[in-house]
């Protein structure tokens, strides 16, 4: 059974779970931190099937992803030294890693919630705002807000799209990746 299969029929096993609530914590969290997987595949079916729970699913998601960013942020910050080139090859690669810590020094907050926004793998800047030390109430404010936008985004979708909801987002999400990632960067230069 392929990937995608297999979150959509573990969605339909946790839709009328009594731990439905706990499970989207829990997958959101180790999706921010372990698993590079992007929540919407579970998070827009689930949220679909329980509507009155719509919004509690968008902010445990939220909260979720802000303690595993927590959770990353503090891997950098006190492990980096020790297991920093294991952590970089897991998540990415030196390049790359020494290009996102150059953009975490000098755009920091903007940076933390463009990435946050955008579906890439959110690891490799908890990392590097932990390795460079970066202020851990921006950080966390940043990655609130980004994830907040994303999940609440879709709640928005799903709320006014109802079963449309994953067509809408599927035909939209480039789009609309485009166009948060572009505020974000235009709030950025207005604000830094």
């Amino acid at each position: 059974m392929g990937l995608k299969k297999k979150l959509k029929h573990k969605t339909k096993k946790m839709v009328d779970s009594e731990h439905m609530l706990k499970g989207i914590t829990i997958a959101s969290f180790l999706e921010s931190t372990i698993v590079p997987i992007p929540l919407e595949a579970v998070m827009i079916p689930l949220m679909q099937a329980r509507r009155d729970k719509l919004w509690w699913i968008a902010l445990l998601a939220t909260l979720g992803c802000i303690v595993g960013a927590l959770f990353g942020y503090a891997l950098g910050y006190f492990l980096f030294d020790l297991l920093g080139d294991q952590l970089i090859e897991l998540f990415s690669n030196q390049q790359k890693f020494q290009s996102v810590e150059q953009k975490m020094q000098t755009q920091g907050f903007w940076f933390v919630l463009t990435l946050g926004i955008a579906p890439i793998p959110f690891q490799i800047a908890m990392l590097a705002a932990g390795a460079t030390h970066y202020s851990i109430g921006l950080f966390l404010l940043a990655t609130a807000i980004a994830r907040s936008i994303r999940y609440f985004g879709l709640a928005a979708v799903v709320y006014f799209a109802g079963n449309s909801a994953e067509r809408i987002i599927r035909q939209h999400k480039t789009k609309a990746m485009i166009l948060l990632t572009v505020s974000a960067v235009v709030l950025w230069w207005l604000f830094a």
